[in-house]
């Protein structure tokens, strides 16, 4: 066994010890999530007979929404232009901070693209729900130019993206395959997302947004936290986020390896020199491939074919899987934390009450009534954790049968789905026409 393999398999083991309680940690964030939903917002008052005005929702502004559509379009199209032609990394920085300022901080990071993938969401599962105009562009938009140009959205225009940029002074590698097991992340966030939208439990992208306490100045106290550790971490991990949570990533991902003219490394021919590789922190350039030898190759297709094999095994044990999470799924709807809350009270383990507990008991509903609704969304949860296991289990298999798929390539090349178009490795190729 190679050098190569000895540091493969000790890494492998690594990663299985560590992510061996990857349920329990899960488990974990879901109930941190669902106990302290009630001290997201401010508590109402109800003690000195104060009335709350009527809710008035101000229309929209139509100029505001227009300028906001025409700064993203026009923000798309220089990356693109930067990218493909201009291969200044400086140029493509200088565009992040503006984008960083503008929808960042002047918009307060909405309307966000990331985030819109909840309300297109909301869409598909409630017709009554209308998605705004602005919200539908913001969503479509960097996914067309990904179609044709690669993720330029991620390279400069993204705030989300571009705060973790600024922060990026001293980044290292991660181990290929502790990323290649870090990214199903984004998938799993992407299918509790949905399923939080499905089943009306909310937008869970936008509630657990790391980076809202500084777009918007404020924020409850775990979201900041949140949000400074990953800046932190974001120092010597490029884009933590970006890589291993961002649920939009994984819509850019697949467009982007479908683009019709992506980032190149160099213009001419490679000269082989590992200089790119070296300066990107992504892991998201491409060795060149070495000749296999027929041996070789014939245990990659028998490899490739226990994996088509194992493909309906791997996807039944996430169904499985995510129908035993049935429960701890549930305590995201509000209405399932109220029932188990109300019914904690009931049985003496609290010995206070919440605003909410208190609200239900004023309105005079039986409690069977409420558990009886509990229970119903209960079921509804049961078939959508099925639904987010098996896809999580035919992502986990379809990243095993690409990882098994030998490539033929004659230099370093950025992989077109993972490459962010950043241009760190432009700066560092000699060849510069």
């Amino acid at each position: 066994m190679t050098a190569k393999a000895h540091r493969n398999k000790g890494c492998l083991g690594w990663i299985l010890r560590v992510f061996a309680p990857l349920r329990s940690i899960i488990l974990l964030f879901l109930w941190v999530s669902t106990a302290h939903a009630e001290f997201r917002f401010p508590m109402p008052e109800f003690s000195t007979g104060y009335e709350h005005p009527p809710v008035y929702v101000p229309a929209p502004s139509d100029a505001m929404a227009g300028w906001d559509i025409a700064v993203l379009l026009g923000c798309l199209a220089l990356a693109s232009f930067l990218v493909l032609k201009r291969r200044k990394r400086r140029e493509i920085f200088l565009l992040t901070l503006f984008s960083l300022v503008y929808f960042g901080f002047l918009r307060n990071g909405c309307v966000c693209s990331v985030g819109s993938i909840q309300n297109i969401m909301a869409g598909i599962f409630d017709p009554t729900y209308g998605v705004p105009f602005t919200v539908l562009v913001f969503f479509a938009a960097p996914l067309v130019f990904a179609l044709f140009f690669g993720r330029v959205f991620c390279a400069a225009v993204c705030p989300l993206g571009a705060i973790q940029e600024a922060v990026a002074i001293k980044p290292v590698k991660v181990p290929l395959l502790v990323e290649k097991v870090l990214s199903v992340f984004p998938f799993i966030y992407l299918g509790l997302a949905t399923l939080s939208v499905a089943t009306g439990s909310g937008f869970l992208i936008c509630q657990y947004d790391p980076f809202v306490g500084f777009f918007r100045m404020g924020a409850g106290f775990s979201m900041l936290v949140f949000g400074a550790v990953l800046l932190l971490v974001g120092i010597f991990v490029a884009r933590p986020y970006c890589r291993f949570l961002c649920p939009y990533g994984v819509l850019l991902n697949g467009c982007s390896r479908l683009a019709r003219r992506h980032a190149v490394i160099t213009p001419s021919d490679c000269i082989q020199c590992d200089l790119c590789a070296d300066s990107c922190p992504y892991n998201a350039i491409l060795e060149p491939s070495q000749p296999e030898a027929s041996a070789t190759r014939t245990k990659g297709a028998h490899r490739l074919g226990g994996l088509l094999i194992l493909l309906p095994l791997i996807v039944a044990a996430g169904i499985a899987v995510g129908g035993l999470l049935k429960e701890p799924l549930s305590r995201m709807h509000p209405t399932v934390q109220l029932a188990e809350r109300v019914a904690g009270e009931e049985l003496g383990r609290y010995t206070d009450t919440t605003v909410d507990s208190e609200t239900f008991r004023s309105s005079d509903q039986p409690v069977e009534e409420l558990y009886a609704e509990a229970m119903a969304i209960k079921a509804g949860f049961g078939t959508g954790g099925r639904w987010l296991g098996g896809f999580v289990g035919l992502v986990i298999a379809c990243k095993l049968i690409a990882v098994s798929i030998y490539r033929s390539r004659k230099g370093y090349e950025p992989d077109r789905g993972t490459c962010l178009s950043c241009g760190r490795c432009f700066k560092y190729c000699p060849v510069k026409e």
